[in-house]
């Protein structure tokens, strides 16, 4: 699994826990999944994924969107 897989899968996940934790536990919750949309759009453009740089220090092979 490369950088890119780990960082969509963990992005997905994050974006539905947010959105159960708002609907079920309090709608502040919210604020989870517009933080990781809105870290998804600035990396579109930037190139800069704070997860990314994480997963290739810690030696993760890398893929295309991150290099």
């Amino acid at each position: 699994m490369n950088i890119d897989r780990i960082v969509f899968a963990f992005a997905g996940a994050m974006i539905l826990l947010g959105v159960a934790l708002g609907i079920w536990v309090h709608q502040l919750w919210f604020i989870l999944p517009a933080f990781v949309g809105l870290n998804m759009f600035q990396a579109a453009f930037t190139r800069f994924c704070p997860l990314a740089t994480v997963l290739k220090r810690v030696g993760m092979k890398s893929g295309c969107a991150f290099e």
